[in-house]
């Protein structure tokens, strides 16, 4: 046992289980870059402001969430806690908006950190896969992120999740809206910190889990009641794509989102496996946010995939992934000169493209042919001083038993034969 361990609410990922994490971002992916979505990377942390300003100094995770440092220089820093803020300021700061394409469609994968209690399904260090389409506001656009989400979880195998649906409207009709959501609240029994709330932000007021809040909140003013022509002509556009498309959802009024740039669409998707955190991931519209950083208007539209509660979705639906052999060939050889000749072939074989491994560290028959046995390889290959002599190696079907003498010269090729 190590002196060290991983902090409370992290995790490790180790073989064999990673496997499963990097089929999971590789799937969410597959359909992004098959839809014009360039990879992007950011920093793991950035400037505390840009948070601030983007999710919001209401937010949990603002006002309690995120890690914060101090540089020796001064600098505010914080390590991200999502990912939407740094992929658009990294765009503004490229001028990828200049170019004369937009929308500007990027796509990422990493790591994202909250200060929060642990607990299954939830942790301190987390991944996710997002999305970003920057610069248009087009129905269309919402619809086709939705799409391919749901694309991406059905190729996995998933089949129990929900896709949750809202407008959340624009700054024409929503100031209405929050202050007669503002004038119901200020009646309600509520704590001095969601009273606080009320003034800040209300709307994430109807996103408290509570139930003593939740019951109070039966008879508050509904967001659809008070959607402008546009918005309600730009919503019923979304949810049209998304029925001609064949995807399913739910409307769901309450669906605020936890982050404040959220505005006209937004969405999630939950699964009823996981207990209560049943979101496995989620996004919306943010035509905002852009200038809420300093840049200039580029209307939005996102999402962000939890790749760990993904894979717990999979584990609670028995889905079992069909993940390629980490190894199909494992050479044993028997003696020094077998080991540079079967090294020579295992290198041959890795640059066929085929996963090939070697029996390290001069151990005996038996126990390299148990290290074979575990690597999972399909066929062994294995050669001593006698088989050298004749020109030949021991080929071994790992499954059926058989072996049979290959010529050593046409070794590798007719590997590659069999595993086609």
């Amino acid at each position: 046992m190590s002196t060290f361990q991983a902090p409370k609410g992290t995790y490790d990922l180790t073989p064999p289980r990673s496997a499963k994490f990097l089929a999971v971002r590789e799937a969410i992916s597959a359909p992004l870059r098959d839809s014009g979505y360039g990879y992007i990377e950011t920093p793991g942390f950035e400037n505390v402001e840009l948070f601030a300003r983007g999710v919001g100094e209401s937010t949990d995770i603002v006002t309690k969430e995120m890690y914060t440092l101090t540089t020796k220089g001064g600098d505010q820093l914080a390590l991200r806690p999502e990912g939407t803020a740094s992929v658009l300021r990294a765009a503004l700061e490229a001028n990828l908006h200049k170019a004369g394409n937009l929308p500007v469609k990027l796509w990422y994968s990493g790591s994202y950190y909250r200060y929060e209690r642990p607990q299954a399904g939830r942790y301190r260090h987390f991944s996710q896969v997002g999305a970003e389409a920057i610069g248009t506001e087009d129905p269309a656009l919402d619809a086709e992120l939705i799409i391919l989400a749901d694309q991406a979880y059905r190729s996995l195998g998933l089949r129990r999740f929900r896709i949750l649906l809202n407008s959340l409207g624009d700054k024409e009709c929503r100031p209405v809206y929050r202050e007669a959501l503002q004038s119901f609240l200020r009646y309600l029994d509520l704590d001095e910190e969601t009273r606080r709330r009320i003034e800040i932000n209300p709307l994430r007021v109807l996103d408290d889990k509570r139930a003593d809040v939740q019951k109070q909140l039966t008879d508050a003013p509904k967001l659809r009641d008070y959607l402008c022509d546009a918005c309600k002509a730009y919503h019923e556009e979304v949810r049209a794509l998304l029925t001609a498309a064949g995807v399913a959802f739910e409307d769901d009024e309450k669906l605020v989102r936890g982050l404040d740039y959220y505005t006209r669409t937004t969405f999630e998707f939950v699964h009823d496996g996981l207990g209560s955190q049943s979101a496995v991931g989620g996004g919306g519209r943010y035509d905002g946010l852009s200038e809420m950083i300093g840049g200039p208007e580029l209307p939005s539209v996102g999402w962000a995939l939890g790749v760990d509660r993904t894979v717990l979705a999979l584990e609670a639906e028995g889905v079992e992934l069909d993940l390629p052999a980490t190894t199909s060939v494992y050479a044993v050889p028997l003696g020094e000169e077998a080991r540079r000749v079967l090294f020579g072939v295992v290198t041959e074989l890795r640059r066929a493209g085929i996963a090939a491994d070697f029996a390290f560290g001069g151990r005996g028959l038996k126990g390299a042919m148990k290290s074979a046995n575990r690597s999972g390889a399909r066929y062994t290959l294995v050669a001593g001083e006698r088989d050298l002599a004749e020109g030949v190696v021991q080929l071994k079907d790992m499954e059926s038993g058989e072996q049979s003498a290959v010529p050593l010269a046409e070794a590798a090729a007719d590997l590659a034969k069999r595993l086609g």
